[in-house]
């Protein structure tokens, strides 16, 4: 069983890293075009457009993390490792975001996901960090 544990835990760190990879290069991409790095440099951080550029950020962001958490959530559910599909995205939540309460709500058989999941959860949370403080880099406090 460990042997299983440790390809399916492997197999969605890899599949989580190149999602969340590819959903940063896209909305840093979106950022990128020429007429939009013309932009973020007159936009005024604390004018309604510097506070709407920082929430879409934000919520790109949010839907990202929201996503793997929802693909470890299946992960669960679809192995059995919890009793219902709100119980998987609960464990999945509280591990991805590190908080990890216990291991109450996973079977013992399928805990090293759940641990796997909590330390790709802190990198994918720094990169995030990393990627935003960046991109509000981008915009002048006039």
């Amino acid at each position: 069983m460990l042997l299983i544990q440790f390809t399916v835990a492997t197999a969605m760190v890899l599949l989580t890293v190149v999602v969340h990879g590819l959903g940063l290069f896209s909305l840093s991409h979106l950022l990128r075009g020429e007429a939009a790095v013309e932009r973020l440099k007159r936009i005024n951080a604390l004018s309604a457009r510097g506070g709407a550029f920082t929430l879409l950020i934000v919520l790109a962001m949010f839907a990202l993390h929201g996503i793997e958490i929802w693909a470890f959530a299946l992960i669960y559910w679809a192995t059995g490792a919890v009793p219902s599909f709100e119980s998987a995205l609960y464990f999945s939540t509280i591990s991805y975001s590190t908080v990890g309460y216990n291991d109450t709500h996973i079977l013992t058989e399928w805990r090293l996901v759940g641990a796997f999941e909590s330390i790709l959860g802190v990198f994918l949370l720094g990169w995030s960090t990393a990627f935003f403080f960046r991109m509000l880099g981008r915009i002048e406090a006039h």
